[in-house]
């Protein structure tokens, strides 16, 4: 299988296997990588999920262009190739566990669409982040564009968009395209399984409220914010921050 999970730990990876297409995202891989997500996130065992390449220096080029290009005539086809983007960047955007892209290379058109639908990107020196419908006559999805957006602001997702540039790993970080510049995601995979899963999972929920539009608290985000007083995990934290040790969560 051309993109399939795998279970390290604690950790999930979701890996991307296609080196002889530079790991071009087909319609069978976006139809596989929603099951793959709920099936990731619905594993109690598991804290985060990590999406990656099996293949060093090599992330995503994008869309296959060629099925594209093969198939630019059937309407049916582009149609539920459409639904089946959409409906795998939706998934990836709303799962409840924390999820990391580990860029190492190209990260070009639906793969950069894949990394923003994490929560945080981790991009090696050498990696390179590009929006490319631009070179090709098409128009980027309306959820990816609102997902760059939201990442970096109107104006510079105008400027890649109009443009296709290709943006280095140093002026991705500078326009808040990723969040950090790293040969390994190990650092960060290590403070997230040490944390408190309940909380970045709540943590999560909110900020994707806040994404989505809502300013002002409601009954769920109350209650949310009040029971978690009366879990575990707040008796571990705050034990464990009297007794001056780590604590050891759940």
């Amino acid at each position: 299988m051309t993109v399939r999970l795998e279970r390290e730990g604690a950790v999930a990876h979701l890996i991307i296997d296609r080196p002889d297409k530079r790991n071009a995202f087909n319609q069978s891989m976006w139809l596989a990588l929603p099951r793959l997500v709920e099936e990731a996130d619905a594993d109690e065992t598991l804290k985060l999920i990590l999406l990656r390449s099996s293949t060093p220096g090599m992330f995503c080029a994008g869309a296959d262009i060629g099925e594209l290009l093969a198939q630019k005539d059937n309407a049916d086809w582009r149609s539920a190739n459409q639904a089946a983007i959409n409906d795998a960047q939706y998934v990836l955007t709303r799962a409840s566990k924390p999820t990391i892209a580990f860029v190492d290379g190209d990260c070009i058109g639906g793969g950069c669409g894949l990394a923003l639908a994490c929560d945080i990107r981790v991009a090696t020196p050498r990696s390179r982040f590009g929006i490319t419908p631009a070179k090709l006559g098409l128009v980027y999805p309306l959820h990816d564009t609102k997902l760059l957006v939201d990442l970096v602001g109107p104006g510079q997702a105008k400027r890649m968009l109009f443009t296709g540039m290709l943006l280095s790993a140093d002026e991705a970080a500078k326009i808040g395209l990723i969040e950090e510049i790293a040969d390994d995601s190990t650092t960060l995979i290590e403070s997230l399984t040490n944390a408190s899963s309940h909380s970045a999972r709540g943590v999560k929920g909110f900020i994707r409220r806040i994404l989505d539009g809502q300013v002002a608290d409601d009954v769920d985000t109350l209650d949310a914010f009040a029971e978690a007083f009366t879990l575990p995990d707040f008796l571990e934290g705050t034990t464990a921050f009297v007794e001056k040790r780590k604590p050891q969560f759940r």
